[in-house]
């Protein structure tokens, strides 16, 4: 990775992780969030989009924050996620990545937000959505 600046945006809403049987539809709700990642595999159907669109009855993990790393980011880069994702578990801060064509994300807990911040903008420019 080259030695610029990562610039980092902090997602205003609160995302949650939910788990699915493995042959269910894709429900009607992950697909009208603004914020929605779907991955299926043999074991499972996992789904992250903005909690408020989760039924209560759906097994969920609330009350995640995510960091997106403004792209476009070229698939010959190497070393973004490892370059957060490290300080982050040096500062004991839990971590879900997601990636896209286009960019990565990580999300941690709304609780940890501030803190993940403030290790991050060390080495990022950090804003806020």
């Amino acid at each position: 990775m080259k030695n610029s600046k990562l610039q980092l945006s902090i997602l205003p809403d609160k995302l949650a992780v939910c788990r699915l049987d493995k042959n269910a539809q894709i429900p009607s709700w992950a697909i009208k969030s603004e914020f929605s990642s779907i991955t299926r595999t043999v074991d499972e159907l996992s789904i992250v989009c903005i909690e408020n669109y989760i039924p209560s009855n759906i097994k969920a993990e609330k009350g995640w924050r995510a960091f997106k790393i403004e792209g476009p980011l070229d698939f010959s880069l190497t070393g973004i996620l490892v370059s957060l994702a490290n300080p982050l578990a040096r500062a004991r801060i839990s971590i879900f990545a997601i990636s896209t064509y286009d960019t990565d994300y990580i999300l941690v807990k709304e609780k940890d937000i501030k803190k993940a911040a403030e290790v991050l903008s060390v080495f990022c420019k950090i804003k806020s959505k």
